[in-house]
């Protein structure tokens, strides 16, 4: 007999996941403990449990899974293949369809304005603080892609308003924002997209608070500091609209102590069950959950009776509280599906949102 965590460690369904297709009577255990209600496996069933984290890889309805093991166990291997063939047709016709709206959609931007073009067209410069721009740039740096497949999030955004110049990154898991004041802003509001290794100079140089200035002309951005300057070209890429992005709905605030929150987590239980590829990278998850006290709890386990937990990626979570710079910092929670946002209690124009990871089942 395999213990729901030998199973799962075997099969590679994740624990959740195996109490979900208990509960739908996909895949039952041959035993639970009267008294502790755990679950046990029999040796017969290791198959079924690899089987079906096959099927659910390739996005098989959970109807159609029930057949198939039920066709298994019958040793109906013609019912089988009729239900494969069936969903591969059902894959086959989805992706055909994928492909020419991805088609339309191309068509779309391509004659679409660019409106980054547009806005780059007049030089801006602008004065800004240089211990400003650095903690602004340190709110939010950590959060900046490296996938080669969106080299549009190879960087940070500088959006320079009337109000002041805002920074933004994000890898489509997590998004940072921060705010730094202007003055003698001279062009048009203007967006670019600076690149990592350029900000990571321009940062370099922000070590005492002589006179700033940022220029932006054409293409090109440049940032001098003293009698010291860093330039170079911008990312030829639109940036994600991140206005769309941080309007949330409002969550449950908490203030947490920041130093202690970090121990809890570092310190705490690790999740490892692996997440739904879609949702993000799920290795080392951290459950965060309200307390009745009004606090933040780091929790062991989901177990089933607490459907208000929120996984986030255990590196992702201690870079944002790193990147808050405080230490008392505001937790904002939603739904376990919707962003968790912490932000600064002196401030709302800095803050940082996470992507929850929906975990297997």
């Amino acid at each position: 007999m395999r213990s729901i965590g030998e199973m799962a460690r075997d099969s590679g369904l994740g624990v959740s996941a195996l109490r979900f297709y208990d509960g739908a009577g996909v895949l039952v255990p041959a035993r639970v403990d009267p008294d502790s209600g755990y679950r046990w496996y029999g040796p017969e069933q290791l198959a079924e449990a690899v089987l079906l984290a096959g099927l659910r890889r390739t996005g098989m309805p959970l109807a159609d899974i029930r057949l198939v093991l039920a066709g298994w166990s019958a040793a109906d291997t013609e019912l089988i293949r009729t239900l494969l063939r069936t969903h591969l047709h059902r894959l086959e016709t989805g992706l055909s369809e994928a492909r020419a709206e991805f088609s339309r959609i191309r068509a779309v931007l391509e004659r679409r304005e660019n409106p980054m073009a547009s806005l780059r067209t007049t030089p801006l410069r602008s004065a800004v603080s240089g211990p400003g721009l650095a903690a602004a740039l340190d709110a939010v740096r950590f959060a900046a892609g490296t996938d080669p497949e969106l080299p549009m999030l190879h960087g940070v955004l500088f959006d320079f308003e009337d109000d002041g110049l805002r920074v933004v990154a994000t890898d489509r898991y997590r998004l940072a924002v921060a705010h730094t004041g202007t003055t003698g802003h001279e062009g048009p509001g203007t967006q670019v997209v600076v690149p990592s290794p350029l900000v990571d100079a321009m940062r370099a140089l922000l070590t005492d608070d002589a006179d700033t200035r940022l220029t932006v002309d054409g293409d090109r951005v440049a940032l001098e500091s003293g009698d010291r300057q860093v330039a170079g070209r911008c990312l030829d890429h639109g940036f994600p609209d991140y206005r769309r992005l941080v309007r949330l709905p409002a969550g449950r605030r908490v203030t947490v102590d920041v130093p202690a929150l970090r121990q809890a987590v570092e310190n705490g239980p690790v999740h490892t069950e692996t997440a739904r590829e879609q949702d993000g990278p799920g290795d080392g998850l951290t459950l965060l959950g309200p307390a009745d006290d009004g606090t933040v709890t780091v929790h062991e386990d989901a177990d089933g009776h607490r459907d208000d937990l929120i996984a986030l990626n255990r590196e992702f979570l201690l870079h944002a509280l790193d990147a808050g710079a405080r230490d008392r910092l505001v937790l904002e929670l939603g739904a376990p599906t919707a962003p968790v946002a912490i932000r600064r209690t002196d401030s709302e124009d800095t803050f940082s949102l996470l992507m929850p990871v929906r975990l297997d089942g």
